[in-house]
């Protein structure tokens, strides 16, 4: 029978022939070497065009390493102790005060010493005040907060606050006073307040404070 189609046509007659020999064509064109079928042969014959670097130095690669972020409530913590730490030192640097049982004395940096002095003498004129007595400590801090406030956008320059001397608590202790200097640095009461000192005799005495808030 004849076969018009001729694929093997062309093709060298050991080709042809491969199954004669009793093994695969392609084992008679590897190298006459690779009779060693190990994987460290192999790898030598794999590896002989390979040309070594001529630095003797021992390099090592390491793998890049992701760096894994923080979460987002961890990071807004930490950012925010941060803050927090930052305004006291800056509070602190910019507020210079005295503080005894009878007398108390402060003001932010660049308030001048005769302007102090006026204010100690009670030779600024008394706009408006507020009585703390009977008051817890947050409800004092808010009565504060938004007298000054209000002080302020009246156009107001010097109130008093009436804190009392602690004489009716547990202790005896005047805790609210010790807190006015704490609240006036704090939030935006810290760019309002300006001064204060305590009291002249005739206006509460060591149970009051004249307070000195900023222009408008």
């Amino acid at each position: 029978m004849a076969f018009f189609n001729k694929p093997f046509k062309g093709l060298p007659e050991d080709l042809k022939d491969s199954d004669k020999s009793g093994e695969p064509v392609s084992s008679r064109f590897l190298p006459d070497n690779t009779e060693d079928g190990s994987d460290d042969h192999l790898f030598q014959i794999a590896m002989k065009d390979v040309i070594p670097l001529t630095d003797n130095k021992k390099k090592i690669i390491r793998s890049p390493v992701r760096k894994e972020k923080l979460p987002d409530q961890l990071s807004s913590h930490s950012n925010r102790v941060r803050e927090y730490l930052s305004c006291l030192v800056k509070e602190s640097a910019a507020w210079d005060i005295s503080f005894s049982d009878e007398y108390m004395v402060g003001s932010v940096s660049g308030v001048g010493p005769k302007i102090m002095k006026r204010l100690k003498r009670g030779e600024f004129s008394i706009q408006d005040y507020i009585d703390l007595h009977g008051l817890r400590k947050k409800e004092a801090e808010a009565v504060v907060y938004d007298f000054i406030i209000q002080s302020y956008h009246q156009g107001r320059r010097c109130v008093l606050i009436v804190h009392g001397r602690g004489l009716g608590s547990v202790d005896h202790q005047p805790a609210i006073k010790k807190e006015l200097p704490v609240w006036f640095k704090r939030g935006i009461l810290k760019k309002i307040v300006l001064a204060f000192v305590t009291a002249r005799p005739c206006d509460g005495g060591a149970g009051a404070l004249y307070v000195l808030l900023k222009k408008r």
